[in-house]
């Protein structure tokens, strides 16, 4: 310190100073940035350029001035900050896709839906819109209180006298310092319907205000999805609002075609665009077959052409999960009251507006009033003096100046020194007979303008009435329609609803390809036949899984390594019994080193008591076998959870669905069954690994299991190798114990091949079988003889050589009430 020059050092401590200082800045950014004024809706920055520009008098009807003139006005008068703010700010408030109602009419490049930059604002012209001006009337008539620029030498606004309800129909966004807001856009019809009906009852509950004012209104457009965000955006200030894109379904060209008409407010069109080719390179929209924007100065259009037979609701449900197509609208309606941050509902936006206007036509009156008593004192002196005009003229031109003619005025007929000086400036015309009587016409008028006035002034009912006169001329002038529909019901619909319900057929490779193909493209076929082409096989690649399902029922995946995953039957991708499918691990998230090896179809999972009455029976390589209840697999992971521990040189090979009271039978490769009650088998969690259900000797192993359920009225299938087959009577098999080394079921030979599959039979089934080398066969099953236990069967299907059997199935064929036509119908226990 140099006390030499007069300084003088202040100890301060530092925590306190920030405290203070940081306290001051957020204050700064809340009250003079981020948040609007309840009143007007206006931050500071945009009411600046609306009242720079009024001052310039740029108004609708005048010619449009140059950008840079606004902000460099705005900037010099008003807003000591950057010229970027204030033209970003003009910018937004002529975007029409950006504001419900502009305030600003543009001409030049202003930006697009695509978040393209405007141009620089020495290219660009700007004037006020007709809308904005209705914001600024009676500004001079000391409406709104002003205060000092930041330099001393102006004043400005401290809000606008705004006849239109801006916050609610325009909305606002913002980031202070511990907060934010953001306040939707609403139709202004409705705000003013619903302004009315507050009006005439303050009482007016918020359920009562949402027969006027049904919800937001954007200026894009879309849907609101469900009406619960609306409700509580209303209600309390805060809410979640889903918003959807507006779309219809064309075809072109012979292709199904998803077309986008409006998308949700504030997304970005070209982004939302890449996300979705993105999505199509990761294989998440593999339906799509090309993306078209085809958007142009009349309007919005984006073309998602699909392929064949993709479906498209599910496509467009895909669509809404993971592009733009839905958004969410986050409400927290934060204005400034009275200079404070406030979390208002819907009610208090309007009641807030209402007082503002009557405000503003008190002060209005008030001033109007004054400048009718003064016009009045005036007409008082000229009425008072117009019946002397003689004396007055003698004593006018006697006065040896102004000053002294005034004095005698006041002296001689004892009028103010206004009134004297408003005579000596009259003119002689003023003095003709005509004139006097407009003089006094006049003064009858201002009198009955003051009782009109005092009126106002003490008349509640009165102001009201001239707010709504006010506000049904806005209404008249700018109404519009909603843009925005409201699907009340939205968020109460289930996607399933739009998928039909139908029997597909689901086939799994060996290398691991999944696909879904309608069973209506399977023509049964004699026994003996050569098939149809299914999938055109690739090198060392075969058919391994085919399931006959519906498209609302829930696939469980069980792997070799014994995890467990989830999926829909029509989140599965369609394809035709030519194509090779997609492969399972863009669908699951399966590790390198696993495959799947067992499918379960079942009910719905949601739903408890049908978790709770079925089981999931698993079946390992070494005839290790399991019971879980299927409600411990109800709800898997992306990862996947785990369904059984597998031991050593082991491996899960089948997992059926059964209901606990079912027997099972267990089939190894040398041709023997076992077959015992279910019962036998204790229920375990997951973490278990099971109990033996066959022995095993040497390189034997397990083929396959099937549970029976109920009275035995159909027949045990057994397929080999080598395309042969037979029917057997289930009563053959005697039960025993599990654990066993079972009884023989099939007569295994050099032409027969292995066993391969055991299936349960009715003559109402059909059989699907299919080859190594991807040729599929459906026969009829009652078309292969019932045999006894121990014979070789019957040729099912031709083979050449070198070719064997991949895999069969049933198509099974439920006879189902109508009741059983949800989601939580039967499923046969050997699929």
């Amino acid at each position: 310190m140099n006390e030499n020059e007069g300084e003088k050092l202040i100890s301060i401590n530092i925590e306190d100073e920030m405290k203070s200082s940081y306290i001051d800045y957020s204050m700064s950014v809340i009250v003079s940035r981020a948040l609007p004024d309840v009143r007007d809706g206006l931050k500071p920055v945009h009411r600046r350029v609306l009242y720079g520009m009024y001052q310039l008098g740029v108004f609708s009807n005048s010619s449009y001035k140059k950008s840079a003139r606004i902000v460099g006005e705005v900037l010099g008068k008003y807003h000591p900050h950057g010229d970027v703010s204030v033209y970003d700010t003009m910018v937004r408030m002529t975007q029409k896709w950006t504001l419900r109602y502009p305030l600003i009419d543009g001409q030049g490049n202003f930006g697009s839906l695509d978040a393209d930059p405007p141009a620089a604002m020495r290219y660009t012209e700007v004037k006020m819109k007709r809308i904005s001006e209705e914001m600024l009337l009676d500004i001079k008539k000391e409406t709104v209180d002003m205060q000092l620029n930041f330099d001393d030498s102006l004043e400005e606004p401290t809000v606008l006298p705004t006849r239109i309800p801006n916050l609610i129909i325009n909305g606002s966004s913002g980031i202070a310092v511990g907060m934010a807001t953001n306040i939707p856009p609403h139709n202004l019809t409705e705000t003013i319907n619903a302004i009315f009906a507050y009006i005439d009852h303050n009482d007016l509950s918020i359920e009562e205000i949402m027969k006027y004012l049904k919800g937001p209104d954007f200026p894009t457009g879309g849907i609101i999805y469900g009406y619960d965000g609306v409700k509580n955006s209303f209600h309390t200030g805060k809410g979640r609002i889903v918003l959807r894109a507006k779309v219809h379904f064309e075809d072109l060209h012979g292709r199904a075609c998803i077309i986008v008409d409006e998308i949700p407010y504030q997304v970005n069109k070209a982004d939302m665009i890449a996300r979705t080719v993105e999505l199509m390179k990761e294989g998440k929209m593999e339906g799509i077959y090309q993306i078209r924007d085809e958007s142009d100065r009349n309007g919005l259009r984006i073309v998602y052409i699909l392929k064949q037979n993709a479906n498209p609701n599910i496509l467009l449900n895909k669509l809404f999960q993971f592009t733009s197509l839905q958004t969410y609208f986050n409400v927290n309606n934060i204005a400034l009251v009275n200079g404070k941050p406030v979390q208002l509902n819907i009610k208090s936006f309007i009641q807030h507006f209402v007082d503002h206007r009557h405000n503003v036509i008190i002060r209005r009156t008030k001033y109007e009033h004054e400048k009718c008593q003064n016009r009045i004192h005036i007409l008082l002196g000229f009425l008072k003096i117009l019946d002397h005009l003689d004396p007055m003229i003698q004593l006018i031109q006697k006065s040896q100046n102004h000053s002294d003619a005034c004095n005698r005025l006041i002296q001689e007929f004892g009028i103010s020194k206004n009134q004297s000086k408003s005579i000596l400036d009259m003119k002689l015309q003023n003095l003709t007979s005509l004139e006097i009587k407009k003089i006094r016409k006049e003064y009858n008028e201002l009198v009955q303008k003051i009782e009109f006035y005092k009126n106002i002034l003490k008349e509640h009912s009165t102001r009201t009435k001239i707010i709504k006169e006010e506000l049904l001329e806005i209404q008249k002038k700018y109404k519009d329609k909603r843009r925005t529909q409201i699907d009340y019901s939205g968020d109460k619909i289930n996607i399933e609803d739009l998928i039909e319900n139908e029997q597909v057929v689901l086939t799994i490779s060996h290398a691991g390809y999944i696909k879904r193909t309608s069973l209506s493209e399977y023509k049964r076929q004699g026994r003996g036949g050569v098939g149809n082409r299914g999938a055109i096989a690739r090198e060392s690649d075969f058919f391994k899984h085919l399931l006959v399902a519906r498209n609302r029922q829930y696939l469980l995946f069980f792997t070799e390594k014994g995890k467990c995953f989830w999926l829909r039957v029509y989140e599965i991708p369609e394809g035709s019994k030519i194509s090779k499918g997609r492969a399972i691990q863009n669908i699951i998230r399966l590790q390198q080193d696993d495959k799947v090896n067992a499918c379960i179809l079942a009910g719905d999972l949601s739903n408890k008591k049908y978790v709770k009455d079925y089981y999931v029976m698993m079946i390992t390589k070494k005839g290790i076998i399991k019971k879980t209840p299927l409600e411990n697999y109800s709800r898997p992971r992306k990862n996947g959870i785990n369904a059984i521990v597998i031991r050593k040189e082991d491996s899960l090979i089948e997992a059926i669905l059964t209901k606990g009271d079912s027997h099972v039978f267990i089939a190894i490769k040398s041709g023997r069954i076992i077959r015992f009650s279910e019962k036998k088998i204790r229920s375990t969690g997951r973490a278990s690994s099971g109990v033996i259900g066959i022995h095993i000797r040497n390189q034997d192993m397990v083929v396959g299991m099937i549970c029976v359920e109920g009275k035995e009225k159909g027949n045990l299938l057994v397929v080999s190798e080598k395309g042969f087959g037979k029917r057997s009577n289930i009563k053959n098999y005697r039960i025993t114990n599990r654990g066993g080394k079972g009884i023989k079921t099939i007569n295994i030979t050099q032409k027969t091949g292995s066993l391969i599959s055991i299936k349960y039979v009715t003559d109402q089934d059909d059989l699907m079988i299919i080859k190594k080398s991807g040729i599929i066969i459906r026969i009829p099953i009652s078309d292969i003889r019932v045999m006894g236990r121990t014979t070789q069967g019957v040729r099912l299907i031709n083979l050449k050589e070198n070719d064997a059997i991949a895999d069969v199935a049933k198509v099974y064929k439920p006879i189902m009430d109508n009741s059983l036509k949800s989601r939580n119908m039967l499923i046969p226990s050997d699929t």
